[in-house]
């Protein structure tokens, strides 16, 4: 079982030119788009050249990295920087669906900076080669990601007035949520704090079973509605007798409205499995559209109905909400399954490296047909697409597992609908490493504006994230006082 692209995760810097400010390259492009509830953000675009490989000295060569800048309510005299880390796509998605930085900005007097990943967006190393080999793919990592951030941030506080000693704090979620808690664990000096929104950082082998997942999304199928995860249960061996013949196949693709026609083994069953985890994922109390456009609490929408064409049609029907609910897509391609947003390629390459997320299903705690993790099938596939093998206890390695309990100044937030749950940090481990969990979030729902749907217990996670954001904010300020004295 491949692990789910969608984790944002799903799911998204030094320079031979000498002078900082020559390193930071304007390119302005003007306001962002509409965020949620019709809220406009307005920043800046710039570029910063990057070195490619922060961990090697014999080449030196660099990239245009995007980063995106609103400082309209930024004081300039100290005034704090929330750091967006970046997940695996473009940084304008990202950016307008990240209202929570937006509606702080201004009662923190904060510049907010959301960085793009390296490898997805515009800020692609080599261009269009960039994916072309593995000699090129490389340089893909968390870890130079980080360093990327570490270095954007030094260049900014030393090249924009009044930032020097501005207290930074990461924010990140999914895969962005590992990155600001990692960024906070391996570059303490340069972050204050991090908000960590969504991030498994415990989904690897070894520290959570393979099964959390996919039971979640059971559980959040359960509460749906009446006989919900149920039905779907029962969907597989339907979908199989079908596909076992010709008539079945061509049923099958046009009651789904698929834009090719269907053979045995194309997939569907995997497909639909990915949406079913997606759908969970976005599960938000009002309408949003942050994989696909969705109306609120699209689990409970249609529950789905009984016998056997009707259940297939009621399965259908519920695909066809997640990817069509707007009626514009003409037909429903099951080689997609979250957005056109997201780099799907390069999160493969870094899932077949360092990222090695187990999944597995044994359709008695879950919904879904039994399927074990099988590494070596997954190493074979990996060396197959990009002729390198995953390293599954990298992650470990590179960033303590379980065992995190000397860092500080990192809040975990989770959401109790959201499948990455399972491989969050989900009871307070100190005083400063803290754990928020939001019972009626679906994935980093305390991200998103405020809005009059929420349930109250994410507005209560949101309070009290501020209040650590401004926790941070004067103890740095204060040790700056004590250091200048």
């Amino acid at each position: 079982m491949r692990p789910g692209v969608a984790l944002l995760l799903l799911s998204l810097c030094v320079s031979r030119t000498p002078g900082l400010k020559s390193r930071i390259l304007p390119g302005r492009r003007g306001a962002g788009g509409v965020a949620a509830g019709g809220r406009t953000s307005s920043y800046r675009t710039f570029y910063f050249q990057q070195q490619i490989d922060h961990f090697g000295f014999f080449k030196n060569g660099t990239f245009k990295q995007r980063y995106l800048v609103a400082d309209q309510h930024w004081h300039k005299s100290g005034g704090p920087i929330l750091f967006y880390t970046g997940n695996e796509g473009d940084i304008t998605w990202f950016c307008n669906n990240t209202g929570f930085m937006w509606d702080v900005a201004e009662q923190l007097g904060a510049m907010l900076v959301f960085a793009e990943h390296r490898y997805y967006g515009e800020s692609l190393p080599f261009g269009a080669e960039s994916f072309r080999d593995a000699e090129r793919l490389n340089f893909l990592s968390s870890e130079q990601a980080l360093a990327d951030y570490a270095a954007l941030v030094g260049a900014l506080k030393k090249s924009r007035a009044g930032a020097e000693g501005s207290p930074v704090i990461a924010v990140g979620g999914s895969y962005g949520g590992m990155l600001a808690a990692w960024f906070r664990m391996k570059y303490p000096h340069v972050v204050v704090g991090a908000l960590a929104a969504s991030a498994p950082i415990w989904q690897f082998p070894g520290m959570v079973p393979c099964g959390v997942f996919y039971q979640i999304v059971t559980e959040v199928f359960s509460k749906g509605g009446a006989h919900c995860s149920a039905n779907v249960r029962r969907s597989w061996i339907a979908v199989d007798r079908l596909a076992s013949t010709d008539e079945g196949l061509r049923w099958l693709a046009a009651e789904f409205g698929l834009c090719s026609p269907l053979s045995r083994g194309d997939g569907l069953k995997s497909w639909l499995q990915e949406t079913w985890g997606n759908l969970a994922m976005v599960n938000y109390p009002y309408g949003a559209d942050f994989l696909q456009p969705l109306p609120a609490w699209p689990v409970q929408v249609r529950p789905l109905p009984s016998l056997l064409h009707p259940l297939l049609s009621g399965v259908a029907k519920a695909a066809k909400l997640y990817y069509n609910y707007t009626g514009q897509a003409e037909c429903l391609d099951i080689s997609q399954t979250a957005t056109g947003q997201l780099g799907t390629r390069g999160w493969f390459y870094q899932a077949c490296t360092e990222m090695v997320m187990p999944m597995c299903t044994d359709g008695v705690q879950d919904m879904f047909e039994p399927e074990e993790w099988d590494f070596q099938a997954f190493s074979d596939e990996c060396f197959h697409e990009f002729g390198v093998r995953p390293r599954p206890d990298w992650a470990e390695t590179a960033y303590g597992g379980r065992d995190i309990k000397s860092h500080s100044n990192i809040v975990f937030s989770n959401g109790g609908m959201d499948p990455w749950t399972g491989g969050g940090v989900t009871s307070s481990l100190s005083d400063s490493l803290v754990a928020i969990v939001i019972p009626e979030g679906a994935h980093h729902l305390d991200l998103r504006y405020n809005s009059e749907y929420d349930p109250q217990n994410v507005l209560i996670a949101r309070a009290r994230e501020v209040k650590y954001f401004r926790k941070w904010i004067e103890e740095a300020r204060a040790e700056g006082r004590e250091g200048r004295g």
